[in-house]
């Protein structure tokens, strides 16, 4: 990926090091102009299997604009897709408390972030697409919203966004920032470049203080980094989602639950074998299978199918019955509901080296939460749970199998980890609070 650590689009490999670091702005416009029609490709391809992708183009290009309150100033926040989204809810809420004069834009890029944004919002904030990083593009939609600050979420780098906004002196705010140790490396180099994205922040809030040392190092001025916390530890979950797990949960009897979350290509495959080893000690098992991204739910449904469990997916609204082997939920926004369902959570993406997924949300609910060996987005969290004895971390699908087929036949050790993760998380709290006060001495508006 090229300067963002998260977003899906970012297409243009990081081949800079090749070249003049003085081109190399000039040398991004050019290739990422050049590849507008594979953009156009990869949307149509990501249509194919999702259908939203085939909407909203206008905004992806700025020929649609978000439609502003002249007599209001804006506060912008972008968040990449879902899980950004969930984790500046606080931010958001502190900003809209702080600042109740300004209106509030959220931009995503991903059609499933769109949807967390009108499900919680509605129409008490803005809504677009950012369009794609190209210069006229940025520059035209940064001329059309004229935030009086912006936030950034995670490690998204954009250079032309951040060029045009510090060219027109737009606060920027790095919110919830992270680096890894191989995103140090990468960036270590185009130092130059890096250097000159990072300085055009006016403050950069990392996640912890590993994180403000590897920005520091890559030439952020060090008064403006500031180790705040994790957004992704204030975790609020309403008291009605114990409610309808309780009431889903009461229609499938006293069967031992294992959920497998947020699960990528090649780790349900791993799941289900896991799944038959548990069956043979715990035969009454239920497992939940929840895949990270919409368009995998029919391939994943098939997959448990051709692999000869008897499923039920949560869009049929059936009743699962003492036969049903496999929940495949293939629904979104309803993932903390059944983490409240499950007497043991695994979160995907580790198993393959995507990297991991948020532990936070099944841990807020006292599950004992099972991660695989691939947790570099999570890394430092991860471990922190690992030490507090909330996380057990597995290699395979043999591992996994024997570490729920323990927890499920030990509910005392299922408690004491449960309860371990929720008190991490509430020694955890007050990032976005840190933030917010960090927002104010820094920025006027």
């Amino acid at each position: 990926m090229l300067l963002s650590q998260s977003s899906a689009y970012a297409i243009i490999p990081a081949y800079f090091s090749l070249l003049y670091e003085s081109d190399l702005r000039v040398f991004y416009n050019i290739v990422f102009t050049l590849a507008v029609p594979l953009i156009l490709l990869r949307l149509i391809w990501r249509g194919t299997k999702a259908s939203a992708y085939f909407k909203r183009w206008n905004e992806r290009f700025a020929i649609s604009l978000p439609k502003l309150e002249k007599s209001k100033s804006l506060i912008w926040v972008h968040a990449v897709s879902m899980g950004e989204v969930e984790a500046c809810r606080p931010l958001v809420a502190a900003i809209q408390s702080s600042f109740p004069g300004h209106q509030i834009l959220i931009t995503t890029m991903t059609p499933t972030g769109s949807a967390r944004v009108k499900d919680l919002y509605a129409d008490d904030v803005l809504h677009c697409y950012l369009p794609y990083d190209l210069p006229i593009l940025m520059r035209r939609f940064i001329d059309a919203i004229q935030p009086a600050f912006a936030v950034i979420m995670e490690t998204e780098l954009w250079p032309n966004l951040i060029y045009h906004c510090h060219k027109k002196s737009i606060p920027l705010v790095l919110a919830n920032a992270r680096m890894s140790e191989r995103s140090l490396k990468g960036y270590q180099r185009i130092p130059n470049l890096t250097r000159d994205i990072l300085q055009s922040f006016t403050l950069i809030a990392a996640q912890a203080q590993q994180d403000k040392e590897r920005f520091i190092a890559l030439g952020a001025n060090r008064e403006k980094v500031h180790a705040v916390g994790n957004l992704k530890f204030e975790v609020n979950l309403s008291a009605s989602i114990v409610e309808q797990a309780e009431a889903i949960r009461s229609m499938w009897g006293n069967r031992p639950v294992f959920i497998a979350a947020s699960t990528h290509e090649g780790e349900d495959e791993i799941i289900l074998n896991a799944s038959r080893q548990i069956r043979a000690q715990v035969p009454d098992l239920l497992l939940i299978i929840v895949p990270r991204h919409p368009e995998r739910f029919d391939k994943v449904a098939a997959l448990c199918q051709r692999s000869g469990f008897k499923i039920l997916r949560r869009s049929e609204n059936g009743l699962c019955r003492s036969d049903i082997q496999i929940l495949v939920i293939d629904s979104m926004g309803e993932l903390p509901i059944f983490y409240a369902c499950s007497d043991v959570a695994f979160v995907g993406g580790s198993l393959v080296p995507t990297g991991g997924h948020n532990i936070l949300e099944p841990a807020a609910l006292a599950r004992p939460v099972i991660v695989g060996p691939h947790v570099f987005n999570f890394a430092e969290i991860t471990q922190q749970f690992i030490d507090a004895y909330a996380v057990i971390q597995v290699d395979n699908a043999e591992s996994l199998a024997t570490t729920v087929t323990d927890l499920l036949k030990n509910p005392p050790k299922r408690t004491s980890m449960g309860e371990a993760g929720q008190q991490l998380i509430k020694q955890s709290q007050g990032a976005s609070q840190r933030l917010l006060n960090l927002i104010k001495y820094n920025i006027h508006v």
